[in-house]
């Protein structure tokens, strides 16, 4: 049954406790600072479905502008948006908090993603006409809330005048999939943050208390992770159809069009702020800058677009910090996440239709240098590429012998990245591939920088890296990689990933693993596979990663190449059949070719030293 609208006592943490309307706070509190919260308001979409949301407002009676935010986590989940809200309402807006179609107090059928362009739409415009609203909404979220704000505004509602779409997507092929690899994290999300409200919903059985579920996972999780056909996993039978329809629909298959955002940016009427960080999920730094860019092409008369991104994992909480995983950057690194939001409702919502004062458009955390950069578009202007080639090593010794070119090495072989081409007429890194046994993440998948030097001599890992720079070498854009690759398999991936190398060896990663990411059948870039011969060679275009940071005198850059990072995303088989329908793998060996007639190489945008 769905509650009626009423008001309640929500509490945040043990700051604060809203009841009957009124915030009973720390002494001194003014009264300009009450709150009403009105629970469980009906919220009618086009169809008939009633979507619950809660009303937080002054209690003084007005017209306020507003602001909507719209969640499939619960909306009395106050741990991501309850200090967000408060700010709000003390500066004089309305917030309206709801949960999405099919999930806790709202009615309907939760399909993820599929209904929240026409519900979103629907609320938006239903807030606008509230007697409380001033007709002025805008927008804000992150993850999950934040892909909600783009399907809604391309839809054009009218009221929207300002969103802040945070660390989420911008094109399904690099969503759900990654280079063509499906992502395996979509199984954690289904298993933790949507299956226990279903099941409740639906009396189904199994886990249903965070306790129990995460008791289960413990048991279950990581045969379920192994499972092979992926579609065959139970686990979400009867309660998820939708987790194994999306498995059915390879990356760009015209089915992915209800998320498609390309070609309809000119859609969008609000002012955007895009913000993601550096360790963010692997499609968010990639699709902030996506969105940007699509948005100032499709509007080039409209300056309301802006993009931050900083050195952040994922989630509300990690905009406000200065480290991300075991790396500090500074107390420069911190975001207020709460600020940034409301200062830019005030601008757009607040204060539509008058001249905004001017700021960049674009603001990047630069770690290494752990200071922020503006400029005013992106990439930023006066970057050049600086192209990098892969080339074997120079000396095959044991462990720890300085190779001619000055690279210490802690490998046998290492090979080396330089700006000459390679000359030799043959010269290629051989990688043993074997899905029953990938090469995994030392650090299991947790978020954020960490020291990966135990990568360099590990089975499934071909490692090359530059000679120490002699001078400091600032790279901020989109980073490429271009590899001329074979193997003795029909299917393969190649992961990529860089690292800025310290004098005292000390290997942090720029990105979160997955950003540089290619399925080899994939490679076309369209919904259909074409599988490699044996004997052919392939040439693969990795694009996605963007990154920033300062590599200082006496650092090296690191490239790491290898099939599979486990348990991040899916493993192929290698087989030719996908891991979807087949539980059978195949071993074999991967080439990465770097001599002068089969050239691999990397190209890096750096900033030249008089734009510093």
């Amino acid at each position: 049954m769905i509650p009626s609208s009423a008001s309640a006592c929500i509490r945040l943490g043990a700051l604060f406790c809203l009841g009957a309307g009124l915030l009973i706070g720390p002494t001194g509190l003014s009264a300009q600072a009450a709150i009403r919260v009105d629970t469980a308001v009906a919220v009618p979409m086009r169809d008939g479905v009633v979507l619950r949301a809660d009303l937080w407002r002054p209690t003084a009676a007005g017209r306020y502008p507003t602001l909507v935010y719209r969640t499939p986590y619960g909306r009395g989940d106050t741990a991501s948006s309850g200090e967000l809200v408060v700010a709000a309402v003390r500066r004089g807006y309305a917030v309206v908090l709801q949960d999405v179609r099919g999930r806790y107090g709202s009615a309907g059928e939760f399909d993820p993603y599929r209904h929240e362009g026409r519900d979103g739409y629907d609320t938006i415009e239903w807030a606008s006409r509230q007697p409380w609203s001033s007709g002025d909404v805008g927008t804000f979220g992150l993850s999950y809330p934040g892909a909600v704000q783009w399907l809604a505004a391309v839809e054009r509602p009218p009221a929207l005048k300002a969103m802040v779409p945070a660390m989420t997507y911008s094109a399904p092929e690099s969503f759900w999939y990654s280079g063509g690899v499906w992502d395996g994290s979509w199984l954690d999300w289904t298993w933790f943050s949507i299956a226990p409200d279903l099941r409740r919903r639906l009396g189904a059985p199994g886990p249903r208390s965070d306790a129990d579920v995460a008791a289960a996972w413990e048991r279950d999780g990581p045969a379920a992770r192994r499972h092979r056909p992926l579609r065959t996993l139970a686990d979400f039978e009867g309660i998820a159809p939708w987790y194994y329809e999306w498995m059915r629909h390879p990356p760009r298959d015209p089915w992915w069009s209800w998320a498609a955002l390309e070609g309809r940016y000119g859609d969008v009427g609000a002012a955007v702020l895009n913000l993601s960080g550096w360790f963010d999920e692997p499609y968010g730094p990639s699709g902030a800058v996506a969105n940007h860019q699509a948005l100032v092409e499709a509007r080039p008369a409209d300056s309301r677009t802006r993009l931050i991104i900083g050195a952040w994992t994922h989630g509300v909480g990690a905009v406000g910090r200065d480290r991300a995983g075991d790396r500090e950057f500074g107390r420069r690194a911190a975001l207020d996440y709460t600020g940034t939001v409301l200062d830019w409702m005030d601008r757009h919502v607040k204060g539509a239709g008058r001249p905004a004062p001017p700021e960049p458009a674009v603001r990047v955390f630069v770690m290494g240098a752990n200071r922020w950069r503006s400029a005013d578009r992106w990439p930023i202007p006066g970057t050049r590429p600086d192209t990098l080639y892969f080339h074997s090593p120079l000396v095959a010794g044991p462990a720890g012998v300085a190779h001619a070119d000055g690279v210490d090495t802690t490998a046998r072989t290492v090979g080396r990245l330089s700006r000459r081409p390679p000359t030799a007429p043959a010269g290629e890194t051989v990688i043993r591939s074997d899905p029953a046994a990938p090469p995994s993440d030392p650090f299991e998948g947790r978020a954020g920088a960490h020291d990966y030097r135990p990568l360099v001599g590990r089975p499934g890992f071909a490692v090359f890296e530059t000679a120490p720079f002699t001078l400091s070498r600032e790279v901020v854009g989109p980073v490429v990689v271009e590899l001329t690759m074979s193997a003795g398999v029909p299917d393969f991936d190649v992961w990529v990933q860089l690292y800025d190398v310290a004098p005292d060896g000390t290997a942090w990663n720029l990105s979160s693993p997955g950003s540089a990411l290619q399925r080899a059948s994939y490679r076309e870039g369209g919904p259909d596979r074409r599988l490699v011969r044996d004997g052919d060679t392939v040439r693969l275009r990795l694009d996605r990663l963007v990154t920033a940071n300062q590599f200082f005198a006496g650092h090296r850059l690191r490239v790491v190449v290898s099939p599979a990072f486990y348990p991040l995303f899916s493993i192929n088989p290698q087989t030719g059949a996908q891991e979807f329908d087949s539980d059978s793998t195949r071993a074999g060996d991967v080439r990465i070719h770097h001599s002068a007639g089969q050239l691999s190489r990397l190209v890096l945008p750096v900033v030249p030293p008089d734009r510093r």
